[in-house]
């Protein structure tokens, strides 16, 4: 039997609930950003000098280490707030567009999800990494504190007639958005494999409605 508009926009709203919904729960505990090496916040491009160099830093190895682990728990922290505005997003969903979407790649519906609602996502998430990066999280230290001792201690070695002649560049960076565009980033990646596990394997579709309409597509 073909199936109706119902179906395929229900499916597909199905679809990004789960997907959500598994995503969700798996960034927002503890280690969800840390120890998955596909997602896990590193310190941003700029600060490569500073890893490149951390023996001229003393202490720096150490510093470093925590800052990226003070990232990722602001990260997984803010997550936790993030379902919400999933769920509230995927409910104007229209039939053309969740015909496109069935008919897309595997990350299709993750696409639209991607275009039609980062700005708002985006607006609605940085409240809560701002938040987390002044929380005290380890020794009453926030991430915020940390990144600003790393950068001052780098930029003040970076900015000496030593740094200098050594060629080393200072780092200017806002941690907040660099943190936001990767946990986002990262948030979506996740949100884009369990789309695709839902589009190809049969035993992910975990509601009727999934593999009536997701079957349809053989």
């Amino acid at each position: 039997m073909p199936l109706s508009n119902a179906d395929i926009v229900g499916g597909l709203k199905n679809a990004l609930l789960v997907a959500t919904d598994s995503s969700v729960s798996h960034l927002s505990a503890v280690d969800g950003y840390l120890k998955d090496l596909a997602i896990k916040i590193l310190l941003p491009p700029e600060a490569k000098s500073i890893t490149d160099n951390l023996s001229k830093l003393p202490g720096g190895a150490k510093l470093v280490d925590d800052v990226i682990v003070r990232i990722n728990r602001a990260a997984e922290d803010a997550a936790k707030g993030a379902k919400p505005i999933f769920v509230k997003s995927v409910r104007d969903m229209t039939f053309t567009d969740g015909l496109q979407i069935l008919k897309g790649p595997n990350d299709a519906a993750t696409q639209y999800f991607v275009q039609k609602t980062s700005q708002q996502l985006g607006e609605l998430y940085r409240p809560k990494i701002r938040e987390s990066l002044n929380k005290n999280l380890v020794a009453g230290i926030s991430t915020q504190q940390s990144w600003n001792e790393l950068t001052v201690r780098w930029n003040k070695m970076a900015g000496s007639a030593l740094g200098q002649f050594a060629g080393l560049k200072t780092v200017n960076v806002k941690l907040e958005d660099y943190i936001l565009e990767q946990a986002l980033k990262g948030l979506f990646l996740k949100i884009a494999d369990r789309e695709k596990d839902i589009r190809t394997d049969v035993n992910a579709r975990v509601t009727p409605l999934l593999k009536k309409v997701f079957g349809s597509l053989k």
